[in-house]
């Protein structure tokens, strides 16, 4: 690269949209060689691709920090500022977006391009008219173009984003504010594409692509943006007018927010900009919207210096130069850079002074020193890594070791985890990418840059794919784009296990008769998704209803107090009185049939139940029904009735009254309907058969079932109550029927003829042992059935007397006043009769 004043320098100037950037890649084609240093990779990449085209792969050069594709004969170079290679000699020279020779942190470097990058037979300088007055200081030599805006640019004034037109970009200023302003538009709008600065060129264009393609019609970006990227952008909304530059939080200058806003239209079409608040500090000036529609930025007094050829002869020597005061009152000593503060800790160690004693060792060192931090971990973190990379430069072959070098790059190679996760992951991979491209800090450098290349594509497709899928509903997308506000008329498809979908965006599902909108819809989209489904589902809903009508008894099943029909619940039972006779509910889901077939699937639902308890609980049904025979007695009736509303088991103490009150013949009608009128309970024992066990839990909604075939269960157990047909004693629980024959065969070993029955005796033990009874059950047992025990001499088996139940104790007539008419007092009445 020459530095020969002899050569032509042309500033070309103006606001956004002027076709400065076209000029110079044209300018640079016409030579026979050249170089354009742009202020991002991303810029620099899109550039790339746009020569490639004209001059081909062989010819063309990419070189950025993290990227270095340089075929052996390319003679067109398209870099970063901070990468352009100043010892080529090449015909042409340019420096985009020159301007920025203002900022703190990278202006130093703009400005050493902009007084030594020289293009052996032309140079050109692009940037904002504010370039003028400090160019004229610094090239007076120079000839200065102004072009004008292609297009006009004016305020829209303040949308809120729910109304923000479509082809429109957001600019936040914190990867944070990003995030949030996108997932508000996939909430309002179905989605955004997101571009910063961070993002690799591969997920940028990714994104890009999806707005450009016009899959979403919006875009949230940082400032990134302002910076030259050709997009297809309609209008530009600021969600803020503050920024942090590094140091503190600040309004934008006039010249940054008209660099930004002039995103906005394209060529010959025009652009508007505008912001997201109508007041506040959120919300532009008049003074401000007056001097961007106008491309009136205020001049710049000065720029940022630093050193550009350092003296290398030491450490010190070094930093003192990088240190040095500017000579010219335009320019201002550079803010202390990352690279110089690494550096000057660095010069703090004493074993790096150690072994940096020569110039090229301070080479080394300054080189290492400018790993840029990708991680923006801060100073002394990125201190400590560069340490590392340096004591491995500065040892041995002067290389950094293969396996620490695998072990990161392994480490990194993972696309789980969120967002953040994976960009964090890319941001890495640009320091070892950063690495891999210093030829001489690698054993074999273009194995392990393209080992970073692969890596960061991997994880770059993987941020697209998550970037796609957090901030972009493509769903809502395609349809509010294919029919506006009018859902009623989408092509609804349902698919063989439910799904319910139009051009294969999944709406919703269909279980049975109830349709759920997919659980990732957004909240205003429901009830759109909501009418769709309805006005498209009504054909298969008919169809549903009539399989139901028709469905066979094996296609219904009980479950949890629910009739169940292909896995979904078609009803509830609705307990009453009487377990048999419920009411049977159809599910609300079932009301988007018509009325005719709705009644006719509570037909069919009632006829089913009553089938169901027919052919499993046939004793129960029978009981049922002699409740309401008219030839029985009254007390035959009122204790049938009581059974069935219990489920057909309760403890004989519920109903005593009624019970002494049975005569032989209501006795007799009642053992032949198969109750058992027990010591302690009155059961149906067919009940306590596996099959009628179950359904009888079925329909009565009991939980915890016991153990198949148990006939006594630990106190504790699943099951160990009389709901279920076991009697609690002690520490055990015994089926009802067992301890019914424990009691008979008590009664049968009393002595009948010794003292009226009630002469001392001892049970034989063998039929409770043989059950699993342990003596404290067995007397806790015959405590219950009327027993009491006698002191035993030792030695011999316990011994017991009959004492009798318990009596009852003979109700107290109610109050007068009291109505008799419900069914207790009914009770007691047919006891008395």
């Amino acid at each position: 690269m020459s530095h020969a004043s002899s050569s032509r320098v042309t500033a070309v100037l103006g606001p956004t949209n002027t076709g400065k950037t076209h000029l110079a890649i044209e300018r640079m084609a016409a030579h026979s060689s050249g170089i354009i240093g742009f202020p991002l990779r991303l810029l620099a990449r899109e550039v790339y691709d746009r020569m490639l085209a004209l001059k081909g792969p062989k010819e063309v050069a990419l070189v950025t920090g993290e990227e270095r594709i340089v075929p052996p004969g390319a003679r067109w170079f398209l870099c970063t500022a901070e990468s352009m290679p100043l010892d080529r000699d090449v015909s042409f020279v340019a420096l985009d977006e020159g301007q920025l020779g203002a900022d703190p942190e990278r202006g130093h470097v703009f400005t050493d391009r902009i007084l030594r990058a020289r293009g052996r037979d032309e140079t050109m300088i692009l940037g904002s008219d504010s370039l003028r007055p400090v160019l004229r200081k610094l090239v007076p030599d120079a000839e200065i173009v102004t072009r004008p805006r292609f297009s006009t640019l004016s305020y829209a004034g303040a949308k809120k984003l729910s109304r923000l037109p479509k082809r429109s970009a957001i600019v936040a200023f914190s990867a944070e504010e990003v995030y949030a302003v996108a997932e508000a538009l996939r909430r309002l709008r179905g989605g955004a594409a997101v571009v910063m600065g961070a993002l690799s060129p591969r997920t940028r264009n990714a994104q890009v692509a999806m707005f450009q393609a016009g899959e979403v019609d919006y875009l949230v970006a940082t400032d990134a943006i302002g910076m030259g990227l050709n997009l297809d952008v309609h209008h530009v909304a600021f969600a803020s007018l503050n920024k942090f530059d590094g140091r503190r939080s600040r309004r934008l200058t006039v010249a940054e927010m008209a660099q930004i806003a002039g995103r906005a239209g394209r060529h010959q079409r025009d652009g508007t900009f505008g912001a997201l608040v109508e007041e506040g500090p959120g919300a532009f000036t008049p003074e401000e919207i007056a001097a961007i529609e106008g491309h009136r930025v205020p001049p710049l007094e000065h720029l940022y210096w630093r050193e550009g050829e350092p003296d290398l002869t030491s450490i010190d020597a070094l930093v003192a130069s990088l240190e040095r005061k500017p000579d010219l009152p335009v320019l201002r000593a550079a803010p202390e850079a990352t690279d110089l503060m690494v550096l000057k800790r660095l010069a703090g160690e004493d074993w790096v002074r150690a072994r940096v004693r020569s110039p090229r060792a301070v080479a080394r060192l300054w080189a290492a020193c400018g790993l840029p931090d990708f991680r923006k971990l801060g100073v002394d973190p990125h201190a400590r890594f560069v340490a590392r990379v340096f004591r491995h430069l500065s040892e041995d072959r002067g290389h950094i070791p293969h396996q620490w070098f695998a072990d990161e790059i392994a480490r990194l190679d993972r696309v789980d985890g969120d967002v953040e996760s994976i960009a964090g992951r890319i941001a890495a991979a640009r320091s070892w990418a950063y690495i891999a491209h210093r030829a001489d800090w690698l054993d074999d450098p273009a194995h392990w840059a393209d080992r970073t290349r692969a890596l960061e594509e991997k994880l770059s497709d993987a941020l697209h794919a998550s970037l796609t899928q957090r901030f972009v509903d493509k769903r809502t997308t395609v349809l509010l784009r294919q029919i506006g506000a009018d859902a009623s008329n989408l092509p609804v498809v349902v698919g063989p296990e439910g799904e319910v979908t139009v051009e294969d965006h999944v709406l919703g599902h269909l279980s049975g008769f109830h349709f759920a909108v997919a659980p990732d819809a957004r909240a205003a989209d429901k009830r759109m998704l909501l009418a769709a489904a309805e006005k498209g589902l009504a054909g298969e809903l008919r169809r549903r209803g009539s399989e139901l009508i028709d469905a066979p008894d094996d296609a219904l099943t009980l479950v949890a107090g629910a009739i169940h029909w292909r896995g979904v619940c078609v009803a509830r039972i609705e307990p009453g009185a009487n377990p048999l006779r419920p009411g049977i509910r159809v599910d609300r889901a079932l009301d988007v049939l018509d009325p005719r077939a709705r009644n006719a699937v509570q037909a069919r639902l009632t006829d089913w139940f009553g089938a169901r308890i027919a052919g499993d609980l046939p004793d129960l049904a029978a009981l049922d029904a002699l409740s309401r025979d008219e030839s029985a007695g009254s007390r035959t009736r009122a204790l049938a009735g009581l059974l069935v509303e219990a489920g057909g088991m309760m403890p004989r103490r519920a109903a005593g009254a009624l019970v002494e009150a049975l005569d032989p013949q209501d006795r007799k009608r009642l053992r032949k309907a198969g109750v058992t009128i027990g010591t302690l309970d009155l059961f149906l024992p067919a009940l306590l058969k596996p099959r009628a066990a179950t359904a009888r839990r079925l329909l009565l909604a009991l939980e915890g079932a016991p153990a198949e075939g148990a006939t006594v269960l630990p106190r504790n157990a699943p099951g160990a109550a009389l709901d279920h047909g076991f009697r609690p004693l002690g520490q055990q629980a015994v089926r009802i029927d067992l301890v019914e024959r424990i009691a008979r065969a008590a009664h049968d070993a009393r002595p009948k003829k010794d003292k009226g029955g009630r002469a001392p005796f001892a049970p034989d033990p063998a039929l409770a042992t043989s059950m699993g009874l342990t003596p404290d059950t067995l007397a806790r047992l015959m405590a219950q059935i009327g027993f009491q025990s006698v002191r035993t001499p030792k030695g011999e088996r316990q011994r017991w007397v009959w004492k009798g139940l318990t009596p009852l104790a003979r109700p107290k007539p109610p109050p007068r006043d009291t109505p008799m008419g419900h069914a207790f007092a009914r009770l007691a009445e047919m006891a008395d009769e």
